[in-house]
This record gives C-alpha cells, sequence and structure tokens, in this order.
C-alpha cells in the first residue's frame, strides 16, 4: 500500500490491471472535508454534460425527419446511451478500475487508452471552440454575408469602447471561465450545472409560450410527421440528421469522475437513467415546439431563428431573453466539458505523474494552456472531419469493442448485438458527417467560384 500525503488529504490505492501505469484515476481520492457527492449534484453535472449546444440543433433535425421519426430517434438515442455507459460501468467494476481509459487500456492496452484519450481530446476541444464562437455571437455580434449582425451588448448599449466580441469574450473568460474551471472536483460545479439545467428547460417554457400563443391565433401551419421525400437529394439529406441524433447525449468521458466523488457509487445506474430521462424530456419539447413554432423556416441553428419577428407582443425582448440566457447556459457548460478535457490532456502527456488536483503547478500550466489555445482557436472547420469520428468513437465504438473483446467473459448475446448495433451506426454516422463537410466545403467553393 502506497500513501501520499497532502495537507490534511491521503490517496487510497486502488487496484488496477498491471498493464496501466501508476497515474491520476490509480488513486482515489479522500477528503477531510468531502463526504461525497450527492445524487441531484450528480445528476446535474451529468445532465450539463450532455445538454450543450446540441439542443439548438435537434429541432432542424428532427424537421427533416419528420416529428413522429425524429422523437422516436431521440428515445432511441437515449436507450443506446445508456446501454453503452452501462456497458463500461460494468467492465470498470469487472476490472476494478475507475476510468474510462483504464477500462480501456485493461481491454486494448496503452495504446488502446491512447487513442480514446486522443478521441476525447479532440471532440471537447472541438465542442468548447463552438461555445466560445456561439457566446462571442450572442454577446458581440458576428459577421455574415458580408453583413454584421449585432450582439446583445451592443443592441441595448450601442458601439462602446467595451463591446466589441473579442473583449467581451476576454471579459467572459476571466470573469466566468476562469473561476469556475479552476476547482479540482466536478462536485464543485453542482450549482452552476443546475442553473444551467434551469436555463435550458426556461428556454423550452419560453419556445413553448410563443407556441402556444401563435397557435390559439391561428398563426401556426400542421407540423411535418413524416420525412418528405420528393427527389433522390431530400432522401440522401436524412443522413445527414444521424451524426447530430447519435452525438446528442454523448456525457461517457465525464461518467467516471461523477461517479468517483458520489457518496455512494452504487447510486450510478440510477444516476445516468435520470439524467437521460431529464434530456429526453427536454431534448423532445424543444424539438416538439421549435417545428410547431417555426416550421420549414427552422434553421439548422434555431437560435438564429429567434433574431427576429417572432410574431407576437414584445417580440424583441423575447429574442433578447432566449440569446442571453443561451448564452448563460453556455457558460455554465463549458466548466464541466472542460474538465474531463484537462484530466485526459493530463493522462496523456503525464501518465506517471501523481494526480493533477494535487500538483498546483502542472494543474495551472495545463488549465491556462488550454484555455489560451480554446480562446485564440476559432478553427472549428480543423475540427470538422475528426470532430464527427472521434465524438461516435468515444460514445459507442469504444464501449461495443470492450464488449465484443469481453476479457473477464461477463458480456451476453445480447450485449453483442447492441455492440454490432452501436458499432453500424457509429460507421454509418462518422461516414455521413465527413461527406457532408466534403460536399459543404466543395458546395461553398463552387459558388464562391460562380
Amino acid at each position: 500500500m502506497m500513501t501520499v500525503m497532502s495537507n490534511e488529504r491521503k490517496f487510497r490505492r486502488i487496484p488496477r490491471s498491471p498493464l496501466l501505469p501508476q497515474k491520476i484515476h490509480d488513486y482515489e481520492p479522500t477528503e477531510v472535508h468531502f463526504d461525497g457527492a450527492s445524487f441531484s449534484g450528480a445528476v446535474f453535472n451529468l445532465s450539463t454534460t450532455v445538454v450543450g449546444a446540441g439542443i439548438m440543433a435537434l429541432p432542424s433535425t428532427v424537421n427533416q425527419l419528420g416529428l413522429i421519426p425524429g422523437i422516436i430517434m431521440i428515445i432511441l438515442g437515449a436507450m443506446l446511451t445508456e446501454s453503452s455507459i452501462f456497458m463500461i460501468l460494468r467492465f470498470g467494476k469487472s476490472s476494478k478500475l475507475a476510468t474510462y481509459s483504464g477500462v480501456v487500456a485493461d481491454a486494448f492496452g496503452g495504446p488502446g487508452r491512447t487513442l480514446l484519450q486522443i478521441c476525447i481530446i479532440i471532440n471537447n476541444l472541438g465542442l468548447l471552440i463552438v461555445y466560445m464562437i456561439i457566446i462571442g455571437d450572442v454577446l458581440g455580434g458576428t459577421w455574415s454575408d458580408g453583413m454584421h449582425h449585432s450582439g446583445i451588448m451592443e443592441e441595448w448599449f450601442g458601439q462602446r469602447w467595451w463591446t466589441p466580441r473579442s473583449f467581451l469574450l476576454l471579459l467572459t473568460t476571466l470573469l466566468v471561465f476562469s473561476p469556475l474551471i479552476s476547482f479540482k472536483r466536478v462536485d464543485s460545479l453542482r450549482y452552476t450545472s443546475a442553473l444551467s439545467v434551469g436555463l435550458a428547460i426556461a428556454f423550452v417554457v419560453i419556445t413553448a409560450g410563443v407556441a402556444m400563443i401563435k397557435l390559439m391565433e391561428g398563426n401556426i401551419r400542421m407540423p411535418r410527421l413524416m420525412p418528405e421525400l420528393v427527389d433522390q437529394a431530400s432522401f440522401w439529406k436524412l443522413f445527414t440528421t444521424v451524426p447530430v441524433l447519435v452525438t446528442a447525449y454523448i456525457c461517457h468521458h465525464n461518467v467516471h469522475p461523477i461517479e468517483n466523488e458520489l457518496k455512494d457509487p452504487a447510486q450510478m445506474k440510477a444516476i445516468v437513467r435520470t439524467s437521460l430521462m431529464l434530456c429526453s424530456s427536454v431534448y423532445i419539447a424543444t424539438s416538439f415546439f421549435g417545428v410547431l413554432l417555426f416550421g420549414d423556416q427552422i434553421l439548422d441553428d434555431v437560435l438564429a431563428n429567434f433574431d427576429g419577428d417572432l410574431g407576437i407582443p414584445y417580440s424583441s425582448l423575447v429574442d433578447d431573453v432566449v440569446r442571453i440566457s443561451y448564452g448563460i447556459h453556455l457558460m455554465l457548460v463549458f466548466p464541466i466539458v472542460f474538465f474531463p478535457l484537462r484530466l485526459n490532456v493530463d493522462g496523456l502527456l503525464f501518465p506517471y505523474a501523481i494526480p493533477i488536483g494535487y500538483d498546483n503547478k502542472r494543474f495551472f500550466s495545463i488549465t491556462v494552456a488550454l484555455m489560451g489555445f480554446i480562446f485564440v482557436g476559432d478553427i472549428w472547420d480543423a475540427f470538422q472531419f475528426t470532430g464527427a469520428t472521434a465524438a461516435v468513437s468515444v460514445a459507442f465504438i469504444f464501449p461495443a469493442m470492450i464488449v465484443l473483446k469481453d476479457i473477464h467473459g461477463i458480456t451476453t448475446k445480447n450485449d453483442k448485438l447492441k455492440s454490432w448495433v452501436m458499432l453500424l451506426l457509429a460507421v454509418s454516422s462518422s461516414t455521413a458527417a465527413i461527406c457532408s463537410d466534403i460536399y459543404s466545403i466543395f458546395n461553398f467553393e463552387n459558388r464562391v467560384g460562380s
């Protein structure tokens, strides 16, 4: 037994596979003043990991598929995600390992662990850069089609020295992100996560309220219940919805960090199930009322629909409330996604070091380096081809491969069937996403050339 002391804190060694190095997740932190995370706090943290920017993309996706198939796909996505999470939890318990990367290493060795860590880093970096872009658009505005679209601050206060996009993002980074990403336990984010989930629910309530007002006024048409297939192009366009649905529930990288801090780790399955039910309800309600409200005029990012006249009293006020509340929502999602990013970067660079939470110099250095890259890294195009593949790998490919490898002999026939379905879904969604990105790039170049 190896014991490391640090300011009234100690590590208790967790049994591990001989394949794994002695690293951050080989230890379980125990603290004198921390009795363990609560059920509700864990649910909010996991739910916040799920409900990020995806909530704004799903209404358009459901509209393309049709209301009935779209809602069915949302439910199936939640069920498949639940199965994949339970798989890695079960194999983690069998191998007595407390991390996702540890479970992968147990099955595929060090190269497997490294590949998973790279996928998580790519996925989370891409997400955080997108969040930064959206927050900048909401607060400071953006340029589109040669036109400047004003942000909230410029609309409210006019053009001032402090209203440019870059300054507002710097202010957000210093005053909001910096304090939140400095926490060394994911449970410390439970209150901000609860507020983030509350803001997502508030968006659903506002959208539903506007839709009900317009419905009573007779200004809403019957939504499309089934997909509209008019030609071959419309048929192939349906496949572009798959990546959005597949990646809507990705939270696997935060499952073990949340479980490791629980007062009662046996609650983790109930926490996952509760969180996915909550997120599914938010997704279904958002998609239903979004399609009902905007119909075929719904944009790929439904937030953009709240940038004009909604046809109701105080429309501009409603638009501002939706945009600013969503901007705050993303600010609160940011640290919960940053947390596993930092852990995996540290695990990749310093696999044999003591836990990063007990090395302030390493913690500060990695945090500052990552935050600096995200702040200046407005390079989402670089993540388009890798992002979809990395996301589905984390969510489905690795869990499925762990089950099919079955080094502990605990896999059932039902597990293997689900694993093959996950692999098929992962490959098809990655292919569809990459083909869609290639088509979009060439189509854009053709438009510019003409």
